[in-house]
C-alpha cells in the first residue's frame, strides 16, 4: 500500500466523507482516516437516529388522534426498546452504506486517529495511532481536516451518563423519563423535547435567551412556542439554571427568570447547550492554522492559513449543520481540483428543525432583514386556508416570506408545520439561482399540496393571496 497520496481525509462524518468521494470521482488517489465509525455524528448519533425516534413518535401521537379521522384503536402501547433499537439498527446500516461507497470509490480508509506531523518536502505528513500505537504515517499535498464537533459542557450542567444526558444518553434511553427538563432550545434541544412529549413524558424546557429558537424568525419562535405549550410542554425563557443537584433517581434544580423562581423535581435532564469544535491533537502547533474559540478559521473555500491544510463541516464553524459540511466538502475538493466552484453563501443554508411541528428557514428573518436596511415587503399565509393541511388534519402552521420592496429579492422565508422540511428547499433554489418574486408567483405549484401556502405566502407579500 502506497504511503503517498493527493488528498488525506481526516474525519469520516457528512463532510469528510462526501469530500473524499468528490475527490476521487475527480481522479484523486484519496485515504481517509476514521477513529470510530463512518458517518460521524450525524448518522450516528445525530441527524439519522433522531429522525428514526422522531417518526416513531409521530406515529404514536396520531394512533391517540385516530378518532379525528374516524377510525378507532384500543389498548395502544408501545416498547420504547424496539423503538430505541429500529433507531440504532438504521444507523448501522446507514454506516456500513458508507463504507461500501468508499470501498467502491477506491478510497484507503484507516483505523485510528490522524494527526499532522509536519511536512516531507511539498506534503503535509500525517501520523495516524490506534491505542497508543503509531498504525502508519502517510502523506498528502492536501488536507481537509472534518473532525467535527461535540456538545458543549457547562459547569454545573455536565452531563454524567446517568441522570444528566447528552444526545447519545437521550437517543437510547433504558426507560422513559416521567418528568424532563430539557436545557437549551436550539433544534437538538427541541427535538428531543419533542420526542420525549409525544411519547408522554413531562417535559419543561430552559432556554437562557429571551425567546426558544432564537435562530428563527421571532414571530416562527412565538408560533412554535405557542404550538408546544398547547402540547402541555413548560417552556421557560430569559431562564437561569440553578444547580443540579442529584439524588439516586432523580434531579432537582431551581430555575429563575423574569417571571419568578421554579423549583423543579424531574427524573432526568437533557443538556443542549451548543458544541464545540473537535480542534484538540490534531497537530495545529507549529502551523498557521488560526484557532477562534474552538473553531477552525477559514476563507470561502474553506483554506486555513496553512497552505495545502482545509477544514470543512463542524470544526469550521457555524451553522453547524450536516448538510452545509457536505457541500463544503465538495466545493473544497473541487477547489484542488482547479474548477471554479462558488463560495459557500451561509444566508443560502437551510435550517431545519423536525420537531411537531417542524420548522424551517433560510435567508434573512424579517427583523434582520429591516436592520440590514432593506425596505422589505413580507407575506405570510396559514396552512388553516391550505385544502392539502386541512385534510390532513394539519392545520397548525404558516409560511412567511420576506422581500426587498425595491428588487424582488426573496430575502428570507420562514415556515413552520407539517412537512415545511421538505419544502424549504423551493426557496433556497429561489435564493440560489437569484430569482425573484415574479418568478415564484408565476410557478405553478402542484393541487392539493402544502406546498401551495408557499406560493400564496409569495401572492401575500405583493398582490395579495387568493384563498384568504
Amino acid at each position: 500500500m502506497s504511503d503517498t497520496f493527493d488528498l488525506i481525509v481526516v474525519g469520516g462524518g457528512p463532510g469528510g466523507y462526501v469530500a473524499a468521494l468528490r475527490a476521487s470521482q475527480l481522479g484523486m488517489s484519496v485515504a481517509i482516516v476514521e477513529s470510530t465509525h463512518f458517518g460521524g455524528v450525524c448518522l450516528n448519533w445525530g441527524c439519522i437516529p433522531t429522525k428514526a425516534l422522531l417518526r416513531s413518535s409521530e406515529i404514536h401521537h396520531l394512533l391517540h388522534e385516530l378518532g379525528t379521522f374516524g377510525l378507532s384503536a384500543d389498548n395502544i402501547s408501545f416498547d420504547l426498546s424496539k423503538i430505541v433499537g429500529r433507531s440504532r439498527s438504521i444507523a448501522r446500516r446507514m454506516g456500513g452504506g458508507i463504507a461500501h461507497l468508499l470501498k467502491k470509490a477506491k478510497v484507503t480508509t484507516f483505523d485510528g486517529r490522524a494527526k499532522l506531523a509536519g511536512r516531507s518536502g511539498e506534503a503535509h505528513q500525517v501520523s495516524i495511532t490506534k491505542d497508543g500505537a503509531t498504525v502508519a504515517t502517510i502523506k498528502a499535498p492536501h488536507v481537509i481536516l472534518a473532525t467535527g464537533a461535540r456538545g458543549r459542557q457547562l459547569p454545573g450542567l455536565e452531563t454524567d451518563g446517568n441522570l444528566i444526558w447528552g444526545a447519545r444518553e437521550a437517543m437510547t434511553p433504558k426507560e422513559l423519563p416521567k418528568r424532563l427538563l430539557v436545557i437549551g432550545s436550539g433544534a437538538i434541544g427541541i427535538e428531543f423535547a419533542s420526542f420525549y412529549r409525544n411519547m408522554g413524558s413531562e417535559v419543561t424546557i430552559a432556554e437562557v435567551a429571551d425567546r426558544i429558537l432564537i435562530a428563527e424568525d421571532p414571530e416562527i419562535s412565538a408560533a412554535a412556542r405557542k404550538a408546544f405549550e398547547k402540547q402541555g410542554m413548560k417552556i421557560i425563557t430569559s431562564a437561569k439554571v440553578g444547580p443540579l443537584n442529584k439524588g439516586e433517581n432523580e434531579v432537582s434544580t431551581t430555575i429563575e427568570s423574569p417571571a419568578g423562581k421554579v423549583e423543579l423535581t424531574v427524573d432526568r435532564v437533557i443538556c443542549a447547550v451548543g458544541i464545540v469544535g473537535n480542534v484538540e491533537d490534531l497537530g495545529l502547533e507549529g502551523t498557521k492554522v488560526q484557532v477562534d474559540r474552538t473553531h477552525i478559521v477559514t476563507d470561502g473555500f474553506c483554506r486555513t492559513g496553512e497552505p495545502g491544510i482545509y477544514a470543512i463541516g463542524d470544526v469550521a464553524g457555524a451553522p453547524w449543520l450536516a448538510h452545509k459540511a457536505s457541500h463544503e466538502g465538495i466545493l473544497c475538493v473541487e477547489k484542488i481540483a482547479g474548477r471554479s466552484p462558488q463560495p459557500l453563501h451561509a444566508l443560502n443554508i437551510p435550517g431545519c428543525t423536525y420537531s411537531r411541528p417542524q420548522i424551517a428557514s433560510v435567508g434573512l428573518s424579517e427583523e434582520k432583514a429591516i436592520a440590514a436596511g432593506h425596505k422589505v415587503k413580507v407575506g405570510r399565509f396559514p396552512f388553516i386556508a391550505n385544502g392539502k393541511a386541512v385534510a390532513m388534519g394539519e392545520t397548525d402552521g404558516m409560511v412567511k416570506t420576506v422581500f426587498d420592496a425595491t428588487s424582488g429579492e426573496l430575502l428570507g422565508a420562514h415556515m413552520i408545520g407539517a412537512e415545511v422540511t421538505e419544502m424549504i428547499q423551493g426557496y433556497v433554489i429561489t435564493r440560489t439561482g437569484e430569482l425573484t418574486e415574479a418568478e415564484l408567483i408565476e410557478t405553478v405549484f402542484p393541487h392539493p399540496t402544502i406546498s401551495e401556502t408557499m406560493h400564496e405566502a409569495t401572492l401575500a407579500a405583493f398582490d395579495g393571496p387568493l384563498h384568504i
